[in-house]
């Protein structure tokens, strides 16, 4: 006898015809990422945008330069550059309105600075002289996160929570295409569609996660594409133009504002420089396939469509080159600086309320600094031993 012959056992009877809870094609992303530079689109686009995101582009060229710059003097212990990426970190901070937030992964400087955190404060961590180097609150920044794909939860549960309190706010969280095989990346996808929270994934695809290249992460028609298995809509966007993914994520973010939900959106981009300054790029990649995405520069593309629409002369170029290298120059003159840095703050900020463990530990460094402090026993005076 068999335990479904049992008496008394459970006989399920045949399921119903099967539907779908949502239907799959309005979520799905369009076949080739979404262009405005170059097209037809293009002579809408409001030309103070242009003439802004053009400005913050430079600056974050910039940037990433004088930052380069600086770990090789030795006044950065680590630098993951953005250089090719631009268009990508600028539109996302420009999208968000002042109370809501932005979640950050350690790539994203050019965002956090475009969103209005002091320059120095955002490679303080960088450089490895504090916990953040900003506070989160004063720009609505989440710290930058090291761990991949870390940050994404934390935007939902903070997007979610605001949702419950009748706040008016949205997340935006940034991630690689590397932190798309993160398990974190599964959950905060997850529970955003199912709790329709109001948030927007933004995936900078730049063809690497150090040196393993999408192919081999993922067989998805598209990153893009992995939106409709959480039931939320996926886009597809040219990462290099600055314009449309303007447009995307303002979209992408008025959806969730209004109650529609989570969007994953996929920037196709480029990471021209190296990894890290750490990372040898030459040992995974070619020379010409840099080259070919260099013909395709975010910074050259809209520069090309303010120069057709006669709204950039030599004057305002001038003046967007200048203010970029001041930021520059203030940025490396400061770094230049040796922070005076108290060994005791390793305790702050690491628990609302310290625990037993951390207050024991804090009391052993006091009393092992005020001991380094005390002069040598039987010393004299300059140093000599009697």
């Amino acid at each position: 006898m068999t335990v479904m012959e049992q008496r008394g056992a459970y006989r399920p009877t045949p399921p119903p015809a099967w539907q779908p809870r949502t239907d799959p094609a309005p979520l799905l992303p369009d076949p080739e990422p979404y262009r405005v530079l170059g097209t037809g689109r293009a002579d809408a686009v409001d030309p103070e945008l242009l003439r802004r995101l053009y400005a913050e582009l430079v600056k974050g060229r910039r940037y990433n330069a004088q930052a380069t710059a600086l770990t090789k003097q030795g006044r950065l212990a680590v630098y993951p550059s953005s250089t090719g990426q631009e268009a990508c970190e600028v539109a996302a901070a420009l999208v968000l309105k002042e109370q809501d937030w932005l979640f950050p992964s350690y790539r994203d400087t050019l965002a956090v600075v475009a969103r209005g955190v002091d320059p120095v404060e955002t490679l303080t961590l960088l450089r490895g002289d504090w916990h953040t180097g900003y506070d989160p609150y004063e720009h609505r920044v989440a710290p930058l996160s090291t761990p991949l794909a870390t940050q994404l939860p934390h935007a939902v549960g903070l997007a979610h929570a605001a949702r419950l309190k009748g706040d008016d706010v949205v997340a935006l969280a940034m991630v690689g295409d590397g932190g798309t095989s993160e398990g974190d990346f599964h959950e905060a996808l997850n529970f955003a569609a199912v709790w329709r929270a109001p948030v927007v994934f933004l995936v900078q695809n730049n063809g690497f996660a150090i040196s393993v290249p999408l192919a081999k992460q993922t067989a998805a028609p598209s990153l893009a594409h992995k939106a409709v298995g959480y039931g939320m809509p996926g886009r597809l966007v040219d990462g290099n133009d600055a314009a449309a993914v303007h447009e995307v994520l303002a979209d992408a973010v008025r959806h969730a504002r209004a109650g529609g939900g989570p969007t994953l959106v996929e920037a196709v981009t480029y990471r021209v420089e190296s990894h890290t300054n750490a990372d040898d790029a030459t040992r995974y990649r070619g020379d010409a396939e840099v080259e070919t995405w260099k013909e395709h520069d975010p910074l050259t593309l809209l520069e090309q469509e303010l120069t057709r629409r006669g709204l950039l002369d030599d004057d305002r170029l001038a003046a967007v080159r200048q203010d970029a290298e001041t930021m520059a120059a203030d940025l490396r003159a400061r770094m230049n600086q040796d922070p005076v840095l108290d060994p005791m703050d390793l305790f702050t900020h690491v628990y609302a309320e310290p625990t037993p463990q951390l207050l024991e530990q804090r009391e052993q460094l006091r009393a092992e600094l005020a001991a380094e402090a005390e002069p040598a026993s039987g010393a004299e005076p300059g140093g000599t031993q009697r």
